[in-house]
């Protein structure tokens, strides 16, 4: 069995501030996180190699400093670390960077096969959920999203089924291998790690992939040459005012509601 997982390194949300003048996060003295679901979704590939043998790939694309996601990674049990980085790189957009993953992954399956591609469900930083779903579009393999319990994983048979959550309810999916999933929280929980893994991990180098080598990327679809998205503003909203308060008790049922409802249309928020 052999999974490949994709993570992303992010600024630990609980401290990010945005800049008044810029708009631009404050990432300076801010400290860095594997994205919460990436490490979920490297834990479910863990577990998998220990129940089925094989190992388990785990990449990203980043600076310099996002080798440390993949030491951890090792740490929880990953076999092999690959950060994609370069300058060229820079100010990628979701349509950027799934090209970058999915041009990645071809040449690892062009290595040795792979049964399943894991992501979290979206990163924290951006919350665009777009990345998973864009390289499974690019290397035409199913995709299962929000993906919360493995029933079933047969890496003989290449088949698998997933529980998936939507708006409705779980839905459970049966897919053939190799398959994309993204994954919420609930699909394994973090336990600790081994020593011999925590060990290993001490010692342990992550490869690192240049836009050359030894993959040769596209360069008008990498970077902000291949990112046609455009952020207009960021901001943080202002606090929300308390409304106004129209008391039963004072006036009885009816009045009170009669009362509520001018307000509602005055203020614009509901046009009846």
């Amino acid at each position: 069995m052999h999974a490949i997982v994709a993570i992303k390194q992010v600024p630990d949300t609980s401290n990010v501030r945005i800049n008044p003048e810029t708009g631009t996060l404050i990432r300076e003295g801010v400290p860095a996180i594997i994205n919460p679901y990436d490490a979920h979704a490297v834990e479910l590939a863990v577990r998998l190699k220990r129940k089925f043998g094989g190992k388990v790939t785990v990449i990203t694309m980043g600076p310099p400093k996002a080798s440390e996601a993949l030491v951890e990674c090792a740490e929880q049990g990953a076999d092999r670390g690959i950060l994609i980085s370069d300058r060229k790189f820079s100010a990628a957009d979701t349509l950027a960077t799934s090209y970058v993953l999915a041009r990645t992954i071809e040449a690892l399956m062009a290595e040795e096969p792979v049964d399943l591609l894991l992501f979290g469900k979206q990163a924290i930083d951006g919350d665009t959920a777009q990345v998973g779903p864009g390289v499974a579009t690019r290397l035409g393999l199913p995709l299962i999203s929000y993906a919360v319990s493995v029933e079933s994983f047969d890496p003989i048979a290449r088949t698998g089924v997933v529980h998936r959550r939507t708006e409705r309810g779980i839905e459970v999916l049966q897919t053939t291998l190799p398959a994309l999933l993204t994954v919420e929280k609930e699909i394994a929980a973090i336990e600790r790690a081994p020593l011999p893994d925590v060990i290993r991990a001490a010692q342990y180098t992550p490869e690192v992939w240049s836009a050359s080598e030894p993959v040769a990327f596209d360069v008008t679809k990498i970077g902000i040459k291949g990112s046609p998205t455009i952020v207009g503003k960021a901001y943080t909203p202002p606090p929300k005012k308390a409304g106004a308060a129209v008391k039963v008790a004072d006036k009885g049922v009816a009045p009170t509601v009669a009362e509520a409802l001018a307000k509602i249309k005055i203020a614009n928020v509901v046009k009846f």
